[in-house]
């Protein structure tokens, strides 16, 4: 006889009632909400809680529920109280790592989108990368191969693994043209990351850029708008900001905010998918079962390739095809539209798009024939990740 499971999961996380809603040895009762409705009353019987980043799970939430396991289809887990949830032997996870391609594939396409501006030039550039875990990792490899000087903040790896590999935050502020951020959101410690970045830090850089693709509280947004003002050459790519979903409309509004997204860089199809493949397969590792569910099978047919014609120079071969595959500009328009919506307004936009994101297929999943390119562009795109086809000449 089969054992009922109770499961109270977020209705936006991706492909959820087909990864769900039959597990081997249960009789599972899928109950999916939105997640204002994820609340104390209706998450009291359950014995399993899916969410997504907006539902806060704490002892307000779960004190004197039956929940045993809580899974966030997400990378950060800020918004789960893991001490609360430890000390009440409720086990948790959440999906970091599962959206890396994505992230990187939204840093690859800002980072040339900047230089075709003429705002950096690419092989000239030295990228301070603040946090080296596994997108971290993963950009400074591809930084190097583009050409670029790359420096590496991770104060926990530089301590536990010695050695010149990494450097302190203060090299970075001196020697960094350009600063981007992919760390955890940590509250405390010696490691604390809120306002990393702040006033004190960001009059000390003396680079021009700054970009934000990991958690918008690790940069101190009215300092950054304070910085932004003191010079017109500098800039800022922002996905991620303090108080999300209603950012502050100066910073969104600045002009020297050149790209700003509502926190979608790791919102490819192939990344949501696999936020879910995480936390399912931590289900079902907990539950002690084999895995029967393939994000695969749900996943949408693979595009045409697209053509790509050889531009002027490298660059611009390599801009035209990582904006084919993502036009990051669309998601930036699509903010500034609501740079004069009061904060209501502005909430229910930012989430709305969010959930409503547009299909943007993960780079290995969209292949691209590229026209009269040198076999240099060919090598340049296999190395930034794109799925090449055989060049045509």
């Amino acid at each position: 006889m089969s054992t009922t499971l109770n499961i109270i999961a977020d209705a936006h996380i991706w492909g959820v009632e087909s990864a769900f809603s039959a597990l081997p040895g249960f009789d599972v009762n899928l109950r999916i909400l939105e997640n204002r409705y994820i609340t104390r009353e209706t998450v009291h019987n359950a014995d399993i809680l899916l969410t997504r980043s907006s539902t806060r799970v704490n002892a307000d939430l779960l004190q004197g529920s039956s929940v045993r396991f809580a899974g966030t289809a997400t990378i950060g887990d800020d918004h789960y109280d893991k001490t609360w949830l430890d000390t009440h032997s409720i086990v948790w996870a959440n999906a970091a790592g599962s959206s890396t391609d994505s992230v990187i594939e939204y840093m690859i396409t800002a980072l040339l989108d900047l230089h075709m501006r003429g705002l950096i030039s690419i092989p000239d550039t030295c990228i301070g990368i603040i946090g080296v875990g596994r997108i971290g990792s993963k950009l400074a490899y591809i930084c190097k191969n583009l050409g670029m000087t790359v420096l590496c903040n991770d104060p926990p790896r530089a301590r536990m693994e010695g050695g010149d590999t990494f450097c302190s935050l203060e090299q970075l502020l001196e020697q960094a043209d350009i600063l981007t951020l992919h760390t955890p959101l940590l509250h405390k410690g010696v490691d604390c990351t809120v306002h990393l970045l702040g006033r004190d830090q960001l009059a000390r850089f003396k680079g021009k850029g700054i970009i934000n693709a990991g958690r918008g509280a690790c940069v101190d947004n009215a300092a950054l708008c304070n910085w932004l003002d003191g010079k017109p050459d500098r800039f800022a790519v922002l996905d991620c900001w303090e108080n999300e979903p209603t950012p502050m409309l100066r910073l969104l509004n600045h002009p020297g905010v050149v790209i700003a997204t509502p926190h979608i860089a790791g919102h490819s199809v192939e990344g949501k998918a696999a936020n879910t493949a995480f936390i399912y397969h931590a289900l079902c590792k907990f539950l002690g079962i084999s895995p029967v569910w393939d994000m695969a099978h749900d996943l949408p047919k693979i595009p045409a390739a697209v053509e790509i014609m050889a531009g002027e120079t490298r660059w611009h071969t390599l801009h035209a095809a990582v904006t084919a595959l993502y036009p990051i500009n669309d998601d930036h328009q699509a903010m500034r539209s609501w740079g004069r919506c009061p904060d209501s307004e502005l909430a229910k936009l930012f989430t709305g798009y969010r959930r409503q994101y547009p299909e943007r297929r993960g780079w290995q999943h969209a292949p691209v024939y590229f026209t009269h390119a040198d076999v240099d562009v060919l090598k340049l795109a296999q190395a930034i990740g794109i799925n090449t086809k055989p060049v045509s000449t």
